[in-house]
């Protein structure tokens, strides 16, 4: 293998850590489902694909161990039938996989058909764990000679995947002006050049994109998320998979406006904000707007990795607190999202965000700290009051295990991000009101310190739902 988990030569854009996808996992079903596609494209790519005759698909470690609750067979599926995660119609995703099932047909790149039956071409390897990454998944296909084509792929977390003796993805944002390897380094730039976090980032995207697909991008990532929320708050029933998990997210959003009804996401922004709150139902709202992401995400709806999908609410809830009751505008949004994706970006390159790797520290965790991060910029703080909230974020989810019930994106994960959120929010105004000059924990510190919490962690606690809570709750998980 030529690639690395962490490296801190790695310069990854805001428009990696925030990717949009599908739930419910995003090293579960969006790595897997963008490692089906990268295969199926190499295979056409190579003039093979019509002569594919049959692929099977190898799921190992955690991949395994979790994957039907995470719907990880679902996803490589539709990652072989060449769909995309950012567009595809999320209400034909089931009956989609049912068709195939029942017919035992698919058509590679949505084109070429071959037989596949999902019980027998898709192998749960889960007492195999591959060297590199407990998320591993490999692809062959054989062909009309007998000869047979393989790859093998990584899911290293928050979507991002890495192919067996190639370099990581991520590399290809290395032409970025400012070199920022750890905390330290990106204080230093803003000393040096007077200017903001936010600001440091936004010159960074520019070697990527322009100015217009920057503030197009962030735009439609606030939306998607924006419309995420208001989905989940207006959605009732159950969540799919077995536990018989209520979705809670809708009647509190009808409690908490007494029933009013809203057609639509901006207007119903706009009723949250003129009916304003008391502390005890602003910390309502607060977990209102996390439980509803993470419900969709549950229901396998479309979301916003960040920086992964198991802790997509925490960002999307802190965002929705400071526009509806701390008066955020569009220009605020830009800023929120550039700081919370860099700060996503250290914590990828100096530890982990895949909870295969680092537990639901390196999931919840980081969304917290991102979100407390960029709360604190929006709120005025300057650059150590912000690397301050970060650090405080973290520092209180050191050694959260990854336990969950069932291999499902359910318990405790959906209320996690509750909590997430509020732990961003609180860490936010404990550093506007401190001086950092006095604080005794670095974020690179706190950095360092998750990622050797990470390696010391038994393997159960580990996306594998063989310890924690996943022990203590006897279910029926039905395949997704």
């Amino acid at each position: 293998m030529t690639v690395h988990a962490r490296n801190a030569l790695e310069t990854i854009s805001v428009f990696d850590i925030f990717k949009i996808g599908v739930g419910p996992s995003s090293s579960h079903t969006m790595g897997p489902w963008r490692a089906a596609e990268r295969f199926v494209t190499a295979c056409r790519q190579r003039g093979i694909l019509n002569r594919v005759q049959r692929v099977t698909v190898d799921l190992y470690g955690s991949l395994a161990k979790t994957g039907r609750g995470h719907g990880t067979d679902v996803a490589v599926i539709l990652g072989l039938r060449g769909d995309d995660p950012v567009s595809c119609d999320t209400a034909q995703i089931f009956p989609t996989i049912d068709a195939i099932r029942q017919s035992r047909t698919l058509h590679l790149f949505g084109s070429h058909a071959i037989r596949f039956d999902p019980a027998t071409d898709i192998c749960f390897q889960g007492h195999i764990t591959l060297p590199y990454h407990p998320n591993g998944v490999k692809f062959t296909a054989i062909l009309d000679d007998g000869t047979s084509r393989t790859e093998t792929y990584y899911s290293i977390g928050g979507g991002f995947i890495a192919q067996e003796g190639e370099a990581a993805e991520v590399r290809h944002g290395s032409r970025a002006t400012v070199r920022i390897d750890n905390a330290q380094t990106l204080l230093n730039h803003c000393r040096n050049s007077g200017k903001s976090i936010p600001e440091i980032v936004w010159r960074n995207e520019k070697t990527r994109r322009t100015e217009d697909e920057i503030r197009t991008g962030l735009r439609r990532l606030w939306e998607t998320m924006r419309a995420c929320v208001f989905r989940g708050c207006h959605t009732d029933g159950k969540l799919p998979g077995g536990l018989d998990v209520l979705r809670r997210a809708a009647t509190m959003n009808r409690k908490l406006l007494g029933g009013a009804d809203c057609p639509d996401p901006m207007s119903w922004v706009n009723l949250i904000r003129q009916r304003g709150a008391d502390f005890p139902t602003t910390l309502k709202w607060v977990s209102c707007f996390a439980l509803a992401v993470n419900e969709e995400n549950a229901s396998f709806g479309r979301v916003v990795t960040a920086p992964t999908n198991g802790a997509a609410g925490v960002i999307p809830a802190v965002l929705m607190y400071h526009v509806c009751f701390c008066g955020g505008d569009e220009s605020a949004i830009e800023t929120f999202l550039l700081t919370a994706g860099e700060f996503g970006s250290l914590f990828k390159k100096g530890a982990t965000i895949s909870a295969a790797l680092g537990g639901c520290q390196a999931e919840i965790g980081v969304s917290s700290a991102m979100a407390a991060a960029a709360l604190t910029q929006c709120h005025g703080g300057t650059a150590e009051q912000v690397l301050m909230a970060a650090e405080i974020a973290m520092e209180h989810h050191l050694g959260l295990t990854c336990d969950p019930v069932g291999g499902l994106v359910q318990i405790p994960c959906i209320e996690r991000n509750t909590m997430g959120a509020i732990k961003a929010i609180t860490a936010c105004h404990l550093a506007l009101e401190s001086d950092p000059a006095h604080a005794k924990v670095s974020l690179d510190a706190v950095i360092k310190s998750m990622w050797e919490t990470a390696q010391d962690m038994n393997a159960k606690y580990k996306e594998t739902a063989e310890g924690g809570l996943a022990l203590q709750v006897s279910v029926n998980v039905t395949e997704c």
